[in-house]
């Protein structure tokens, strides 16, 4: 029998699965909910009203419980990672850490500088944190499982993100603190940099579907059953790269580069404000999470996997294994100058990312006119954009001189390779060159 996905029908292992499996769209109950407030008569606006305050208060409280989690486990990671422990005093392996952190943070004083501009200083935080939040309401969770199905989701994202650079710059600037100030403004210059790249990596996304609507693009990919990432392999990457900048992730954190700048745009708060700034971060990625696997990663689909685990699993386990890539590369990488990062925007992702446009457009247009099939069109653009992916950032490294030997990496010489360190004593002479006799 087939599977029905409205009733459940079809499958067969028992009633008993089949009631679990009910749990696929958590709005089910949110909806029984709904009928039964319809049916006290109650005014059409209420249930509108209610079902909005329902997502706010279930994004909110994941947003949350991940967070917590996530403080923890980034930090045993990365501990792992530079051979460390990580946090194990606060509760069982530290469990408790983030709990006495956060409560930390409500008990220190929140200093407001003499000189600081009273009003914009307590905006700022404010202003960064909830651009984050909004865009959280525009990703589909699973099948009919968002806030809001916007048709143009993918522009509200855009724009939406872009206000953090009216934000940092509010702060920065509000904070009457030189090293505040400079930290903004090398802040903004990199934003306004990446935001480029990140328009055009979605871009090509929304040739390819046809649609700025969030859940368009995942049910796309599952009519298609293809992943954008196997089509945009070089978007996926520059995207990448600019949202580590967007939201500040390292290598790409040249806002908060303590020995240049102190602590960046956000210098002088401390207490409450500065857990904004740090919350922020934490649902700035997870939201940028959200939109890679919308869009790159199939959503809550996955090639029918979808018919036999919750599609709000599935896609809860794709975005935190996105989020692990953030950690990874926070814990493995060297922070880049922010020369080095300004002229990697311009002079290499920009051109890249140019480039693939017009190849997208190019590849869409064949489809369109040619008339091919999905099955034969859409393998054939993954091998060649694929290929053009490695040829580009190859060619173009070489053409910018970046894979000649002396601009290459050398790797670090580790201690066990250096072998024993014998002591010489000095003689006569040395002895009095240093004295000053000779």
């Amino acid at each position: 029998m087939p599977f029905d996905p409205s009733t459940g029908s079809g499958l067969r292992t028992g009633p008993f699965l089949a009631e679990w499996y009910d749990l696929r769209d958590l709005g089910n109950a949110v909806g029984a909910f709904l009928d039964w407030i319809r049916d006290q008569g109650a005014p059409d606006w209420v249930p509108y009203v209610v079902s909005g305050l329902i997502g706010v208060v279930a994004i909110l409280l994941w947003v949350i419980l991940s967070q917590l989690a996530f403080i923890w486990i980034e930090r045993r990671v990365i501990g792992r990672m530079q051979a460390r422990i990580g946090p194990n005093r606060v509760g069982p392996q530290g469990l408790l850490q983030p709990i006495a952190d956060t409560i930390k943070l409500f008990l220190k004083e929140a200093i407001t500088s003499r000189k600081a501009d009273r009003a914009l200083f307590w905006v700022g935080p404010v202003l960064i944190f909830l651009p984050a939040l909004a865009v959280l309401a525009v990703i589909p969770f699973g099948r009919g499982m968002f806030l809001t199905d916007l048709n143009v989701g993918v522009l509200f994202v855009i724009a939406v993100a872009s206000v953090n650079t009216v934000a940092v710059f509010v702060a920065g600037w509000a904070s009457n603190n030189k090293f505040a100030l400079l930290g903004a403004m090398r802040t903004v210059a990199m934003l306004i940099s990446y935001e480029l790249i990140q328009v055009l990596a979605l871009l090509g996304v929304v040739v390819f579907a046809g649609s700025m609507r969030m859940g368009a693009v995942v049910d796309w990919q599952s009519d298609f059953n293809v992943w954008v990432l196997f089509l945009q392999p070089l978007a996926f990457i520059s995207f990448i790269i600019a949202s580590a900048v967007e939201i500040g992730r390292s290598p790409m954190d040249i806002s908060e580069a303590e020995s240049e700048i102190v602590a960046g745009y956000h210098t002088e708060y401390s207490g409450i404000k500065f857990g904004f700034f740090y919350a922020a971060e934490y649902i700035a990625a997870f939201a940028v999470c959200g939109i890679i696997v919308t869009l790159y990663l199939g959503g809550w689909t996955a090639w029918g996997l979808e018919q036999w685990v919750p599609g709000w699993l599935l896609f809860l386990g794709k975005l935190y294994l996105t989020f692990f890539l953030f950690i990874w590369t926070r814990g493995t990488l060297p922070r880049l100058r922010i020369d080095q990062l300004m002229a990697f925007a311009w002079k290499f992702l920009l051109p890249l990312a140019l480039l693939n446009v017009v190849v997208t457009g190019a590849e869409v247009l064949i489809w369109r006119e040619a008339d091919l099939s999905a099955g034969v069109a859409l393998p054939i653009f993954g091998v060649v954009n694929a290929g053009l992916a490695v040829a580009l950032i190859l060619g173009w490294a070489t053409f910018m001189g970046h894979l000649r030997p002396e601009r290459r990496a050398k790797r670090a010489v580790l201690t066990q390779e250096l072998g024993a360190i014998y002591y010489t004593p000095p003689t006569g002479t040395d002895e009095a060159v240093r004295t000053g006799e000779a």
